[in-house]
């Protein structure tokens, strides 16, 4: 029997994914609002992305938890792409909000309520990126709701994924990991590199920024500075080491260097990740806002009021962004000892082993 042609419809099933709208106002009983359809299709192309940046991560955290990384080989070139495709897919995402925004206030409500008690709270594969990203559950905003089941949160299935997937080792963890491999501050090249650093960044503070030499000293050596509280400590570094932050400063010091390069290009990928995922949630904010006011959201959260303290406190690569505080001059930087930019270059690679 001949093989029957792929069929592009067939290929896409696109008899299930255009056949997958159902929107509540157009069945019988209710009036049907228009603006329904454009809802549900805006998530489920959100859900869509979604899948899409967990399959980009998952081959992420598979190179990452490698114990030896060739900083300078296929698996990081590879790592580098995977993260630059994530952030389009989060441009589009914040892109795709100004969509929605073409839905009034009034639009919204003609079907709001017949939406209770779900919400976009209980997407299983968003808190699964936020997870696998690395923000933890005792750094959410009002983290005993993200424990609820039943009505307004999630069922049991998607629970217990998400359970695992908090439980998992995330990506903050295996790039702090990686970062703490970094072979260059073994020798007595560390000492003199750091003590020749600090006195420099400390000559170019000025008078009002005189206190900033005890945040470095506690970001990368761990001395708590005088009256520090455990809240100022945890603005300061809350989720990186003090050798893996130090690492991630030599990079970005460093980075003109090839063999940097890629390396660099990673850790400004994780910070831009953070930032475009704090938008999103600034423009759902302001969304929510416009919507619905200060109304309780269909999932019984508090709304706008909900929104803003997980804006606020969402935060998951701070620590890595926070590093333009300690930069110096780039005339100022240190010289490399010649016997170091001959390890450093491009054809050696950097292999960060276990």
């Amino acid at each position: 029997m001949e093989k029957k042609a792929l069929y592009y419809a067939d290929y896409l099933h696109l008899d299930k994914v255009l056949d997958a709208q159902y929107p509540v106002s157009f069945t019988d009983g209710h009036e049907k609002a228009h603006d329904e359809m454009l809802f549900i299709v805006i998530h489920q192309a959100y859900e869509l992305w979604f899948k899409q940046i967990i399959f980009e991560l998952d081959y992420v955290l598979d190179v990452f938890g490698q114990p030896a990384i060739n900083d300078n080989a296929e698996d990081m070139n590879l790592v580098r792409h995977r993260l630059g495709r994530i952030i389009k897919i989060l441009q589009l995402l914040n892109d795709q909000v100004n969509v929605l925004d073409t839905m009034t206030p009034l639009d919204f409500l003609a079907f709001r309520n017949l939406l209770t008690p779900s919400s976009g709270f209980q997407s299983k594969q968003f808190r699964m990126i936020e997870a696998k990203l690395g923000l933890e559950i005792d750094n959410r905003h009002q983290k005993d709701y993200y424990k609820k089941t039943g009505e307004g949160g999630f069922d049991k299935p998607d629970y217990d994924q998400i359970s695992t997937a908090e439980a998992d080792k995330n990506l903050l963890t295996r790039v702090n990991e990686w970062l703490e491999r970094m072979p260059f501050f073994k020798d007595e090249f560390g000492a003199k590199f750091w003590d020749e650093y600090r006195t420099i960044y400390e000559a170019g503070l000025t008078p009002r920024e005189a206190s900033k030499i005890h945040d470095f000293d506690y970001v990368f050596f761990e001395k708590i500075p005088a009256d520090a509280t455990p809240e100022i400590l945890a603005n300061l570094r809350s989720s990186f080491s003090p050798k893996a932050m130090g690492a991630a400063l030599f990079i970005m010091l460093y980075r003109d260097y090839p063999i940097f390069q890629n390396s660099y290009q990673v850790l400004d990928a994780l910070i831009e990740i953070d930032h475009l995922m704090s938008n999103w949630r600034h423009k759902h904010l302001i969304m929510v806002r416009r919507m619905i006011g200060m109304r309780v959201g269909t999932g019984n959260t508090s709304g706008a009021g909900y929104l803003e303290g997980a804006l606020n406190k969402h935060f998951i690569y701070r620590d890595l962004s926070g590093l333009s505080t300690y930069l110096i001059e780039r005339r100022k930087i240190p010289a490399l000892p010649k016997s170091l930019i001959e390890k450093l270059g491009f054809s050696l690679g950097l292999h960060h082993a276990g």
